[in-house]
């Protein structure tokens, strides 16, 4: 897992609607990225929406949202089209973004182990260090909780 206070790992990754971001171009924002297992599940639908509902205020604050699955471009434009989400979604289908930060971990389900993304936010001041991070996050009022550290920068 990324340290706070430790610089964000800088990267370059493909977003929905095509393109791509690279977090150090973003400087001097605020940058709310967070990591999440797979499009158009419930736990990531609702995490989506609920970033999504409040882009204006994280805007506001001087933040962007980017939301991080192994996901392809194609599966977040469905996912994008779908649920009318304002965040930008971007792929690490090599995994490598995630395995910097740390969020790439064995988990399981039913008795099975397998890899895959531990849900996980992580927010980067201005000036690319990270500020704090939220491991193994519990969607209800995630989105707010990060607002408000935000603000607090």
């Amino acid at each position: 897992m990324i340290d706070t206070g430790s610089p964000a790992p800088d990267f370059t990754l493909p977003r929905d609607g095509g393109g791509e971001i690279t977090l150090s171009a973003l400087k001097p924002k605020a940058v709310v990225l967070y990591f999440y297992p797979r499009d158009d599940t419930s736990g990531c639908t609702k995490e989506a929406v609920a970033f999504t509902e409040a882009l204006p205020e994280f805007e506001a604050a001087g933040a962007v949202v980017l939301g991080v699955s192994k996901d392809t471009v194609q599966k977040h434009d469905k996912f994008r089209d779908k649920h009318d989400l304002g965040v930008t979604l971007l792929s690490d289908a090599e995994s490598d973004v995630c395995e910097r930060y740390g969020v790439f971990k064995e988990k399981s389900m039913y008795g099975k182990k397998f890899m895959g993304i531990e849900r996980t936010t992580v927010l980067i001041d201005g000036d690319g260090i990270v500020r704090q991070v939220w491991p193994k996050v519990k969607v209800p009022g995630h989105a707010e909780a990060v607002l408000e550290a935000v603000r607090g920068l």
